[in-house]
Parts: C-alpha cells; structure tokens; sequence
C-alpha cells in the first residue's frame, strides 16, 4: 500500500491554493465542498495545492516550512493527492490511484456511483441515530459489531442492495441472529484475483482467519484490517464467537 487514505475535517481551516486556471478551479470548488478557508502562500497552513507552471521552486519553499503538498499534475512532487470521490453525505467513497491516473479514477468514481445507492446516506444517519439503542442490546463491543455486521450482509435486515425502508423493529431483529461459526475457504490459485465473489465476501466479513503457512500474504490482505490472523496446521476445534475462516490451498 502506497499511502494510507485518511478523512480530514477542513471546516474552517485554511489550506493554500496556488495557481489559476480550471485544473485550480477545480480544486477551490473541492475545498470549498470541504468547508476549508482558502489562504495564499504566506498564511499560515498545515495543506496546500499548487497548480502552476514552474512549480518546483514554490514547492520546495512550502515544504522548507513543514506543510504538505500536493502539485497538480506532478505526483513525484505531492506528499498527498485528491481522489475521486462518491459523496453519499456523511458516507464518503475516495478512488485514488497514486497520482498515476485521474482519468482512472474518475472513471472508477463513475461505476461506483451507479453501485451504490443514494439512500446510502440515510442508512449511515439511520445507525448513527441508532447508536445507543444498539450498545444497550449488544453491551459487549465485539458482539455489537457482529450484529451489525450481519445486518447489513446479503439478506440482513438492512441488507445493501434492498430499497432502504426504516423498519421500527430492526434493532429487535439484529438480536435475532446466531453466532456464524467456521467457515472454510479452499483456495484454487495463490492469484488474489482469482477469489470467487463469496471467498472475497468472507474474507472480508471474518473476525478471525486460521491459516496455512503457505497461504499467500496477498490472499491474507484482502481481509479486514482488523482481523486476528492465526496460523495453524489444521482447522481449530473452537474457533470462537463470530465468523471465522480456515483457509488452505486446495491441494490439502
């Protein structure tokens, strides 16, 4: 992983623009989005973009005074970049490519936005709104996110691909769901592209992964972040509460 992607809340802060034209026009519009005070290049700021010709010297100036940079056009130069970003106001999908391609992003973006839905936003404010109702029926932290979890899956009460309907009772219906135990994942090929669409789905749902030691590293990153990785010679006799993977290649 080239970078790692954060969300950064600039209302009210300043970040310096430089630059005219549409290529800097387009990135005021994005900053203005964001709520951030447009400031130039003697005020004081954390953020700036520069879009103009000539830029390594105002660059190198900038960075001699701690602030991070990004140089319109010119990914060697920028300490961060600007995705292409879906906006399902509070949800926020980012694209970004590393500086090698906008048109790639972009052209992601577009897919993306056909995906997703555009009640996506009310579902985020739906569980935000939510939140104390759900720690009062789930206490414990790691069973509240499964609830969760499952009730967004395929089928969930709040499944993603269903037109979003407020139900009063989905709470009730999320302490409706059991414990999902062990599942299992032979794998055909060490390629990660080659996962089926329900080996990918699970690898991204578990909590916990057993795993051969020849099981590649690249198959083991598309799991969640979080998720505990074990490695084991055989599949665990308790695997523990949630979902748990065993994955081997498929000549065990």
């Amino acid at each position: 992983m080239h970078s790692l992607p954060v969300f950064l809340r600039l209302t009210g802060r300043p970040v310096i623009l430089l630059g005219n034209g549409e290529a800097a026009e387009a990135k005021r519009r994005l900053l203005e989005r964001a709520g951030a005070t447009i400031v130039g290049e003697d005020s004081e700021a954390r953020l700036a973009i520069v879009a103009l010709d000539g830029l390594e010297p105002v660059v190198a100036r900038l960075k001699a005074r701690g602030i991070l940079v990004n140089a319109v056009d010119r990914p060697d130069l920028c300490d961060f970049t600007l995705p292409a970003i879906v906006d399902r106001n509070p949800v926020l999908v980012a694209i970004g490519t590393g500086g090698s391609s906008a048109g790639l992003a972009a052209a992601l973006r577009q897919r993306m936005e056909v995906l997703l839905s555009p009640k996506l936003g009310e579902l985020a404010m739906l569980l935000h709104d939510a939140r104390e109702k759900i720690r009062q029926a789930f206490p414990d932290s790691a069973e509240r996110r499964l609830a969760i979890a499952r009730a967004l899956m395929p089928g969930g009460v709040l499944d993603l691909d269903d037109p979003f309907e407020e139900d009063p009772f989905w709470i009730d219906d999320l302490q409706q769901g059991a414990d999902w135990g062990l599942a299992i994942i032979r794998l055909c090929s060490p390629d990660p592209d080659e996962l089926t669409l329900k080996q990918a789905r699970l690898l991204g749902q578990a909590d916990r992964i057993f795993h051969r030691a020849d099981v590649p590293a690249a198959i083991l990153d598309r799991a969640r972040a979080d998720a505990v990785r074990i490695a084991c010679d055989a599949p665990p006799d308790a695997p523990g509460p949630g979902l748990s993977l065993d994955i081997s290649m498929g000549n065990e």
